[in-house]
C-alpha cells in the first residue's frame, strides 16, 4: 500500500453515511454505463471492487447477476449489505485482491481508480481475477474537470483556502491522463484488449444544502481541504460556494450541475488474467 492509499483510507474513515447521501449519489450516474461496458447480465458472476454503499452491487443484482462486493471500510460494507442484500459483501481492496486468478466473469470498479496509489497495478489486479474472455470496466472523473467538480476548485481558489498536508496527491510517474485516450491507454498497457473508453454526460440535480454538507462532513478531497482550514477561511469557503453555485440554481430549488465521467473497459486474454506480475495478497 502506498502513502496515497493510506491517506485516502484515513480520509474516508467514518464517512460512509455522509458519502452515500452526497457524493455517492453523484457516482451513481455512471453505473448503468459501467455495467454495460462489463457486459453484466443475468447469471454473470461479478466482482464489485470498492463497492462503497453497494449501489453498483444493487444494480448488478437487479440485472440478475451474482455479485461479490468488497470494500476496506466496515461502515461502507454495512451499508452495502443493507442496500444490496443479495450480494456477498467482504473486506478487501486494491492493490491485492484475495481471489484466485480468473474467478469472475466481470470485474467493475466505479471511480475506484481515483482513490488508488498506483492505477496501472490496480488495473492489472482487476484483470487477474477476471476469466479469459471476461471484461473489466472502470470509471474515472476526467480532467479538465466538468462543472460539478470545477465548482469545488473555484471555491478553493476564491476563498484562498490552502491545501493541507493530509490531502493525498498522486506522484506524476504513477498518474495517467484523465481522458478517454488516457484511460484506454492505461487499460491497454495492463494487457487488456478490445479496449474502449467513452464519456458519459449527465446533470446532477441536488439540494444546495445537501451538496454543501458533503465537504462540511469531510467527504472526498474537498472535505479534506475544508477540514484543514481556519474558521475564517471555512466561512469564506461557504460564502464562495453560495455565490459560485447560484448560476446553477433552477426554479425547482435544486442545483443543476453539468457533469461527465469516463467509462473504460477491456477484455481479458490468456490464462489467469490479462498479464502476469501481480498476485493476490
Amino acid at each position: 500500500m502506498t502513502e496515497f492509499d493510506e491517506l485516502r483510507r484515513r480520509a474516508w474513515a467514518g464517512r460512509a453515511e455522509a458519502y452515500a447521501e452526497t457524493m455517492g449519489r453523484l457516482c451513481a450516474h455512471a453505473i448503468e454505463a459501467l455495467l454495460d461496458a462489463a457486459q453484466v447480465a443475468a447469471g454473470t458472476r461479478v466482482l464489485d471492487v470498492g463497492t462503497g454503499p453497494g449501489t453498483v452491487a444493487a444494480v448488478a443484482l437487479a440485472r440478475g447477476a451474482q455479485v461479490v462486493a468488497i470494500d476496506p471500510s466496515p461502515d461502507m460494507r454495512a451499508l452495502a449489505q443493507r442496500n444490496a442484500p443479495g450480494a456477498e459483501v467482504h473486506d478487501g481492496a486494491l492493490p491485492h485482491l484475495r481471489y484466485p486468478d480468473a474467478t469472475f466473469d466481470a470485474v467493475v470498479a466505479n471511480f475506484v481508480l481515483n482513490q488508488v496509489g498506483d492505477p496501472r497495478i490496480a488495473v492489472v489486479e482487476l484483470a487477474r481475477v477476471c476469466r479469459p474472455g471476461g471484461r473489466v470496466a472502470v470509471s474515472i472523473w476526467p480532467r479538465p474537470a466538468s462543472p460539478v467538480h470545477r465548482l469545488w476548485e473555484d471555491v478553493i481558489e476564491a476563498s484562498g483556502a490552502r491545501l493541507p498536508a493530509t490531502l493525498a496527491t498522486l506522484p506524476p510517474e504513477r498518474d495517467f491522463e484523465r481522458t478517454e485516450a488516457g484511460l484506454a491507454g492505461l487499460l491497454a498497457d495492463a494487457g487488456l484488449h478490445d479496449v474502449a473508453a467513452v464519456t458519459v454526460t449527465f446533470t446532477h440535480r441536488v439540494d444546495p444544502e445537501l451538496w454543501w454538507s458533503g465537504p462540511a462532513r469531510g467527504v472526498a478531497s474537498i472535505g479534506t481541504v475544508f477540514a484543514g482550514q481556519t474558521a475564517a477561511v471555512a466561512a469564506s469557503m461557504r460564502a464562495q460556494y453560495d455565490r459560485l453555485s447560484s448560476p446553477y440554481l433552477a426554479d425547482d430549488g435544486l442545483l443543476h450541475l453539468p457533469a461527465c465521467a469516463v467509462v473504460g473497459s477491456g477484455a481479458v486474454v490468456g490464462s489467469g488474467g490479462a498479464t502476469s506480475g501481480v498476485g493476490g495478497g
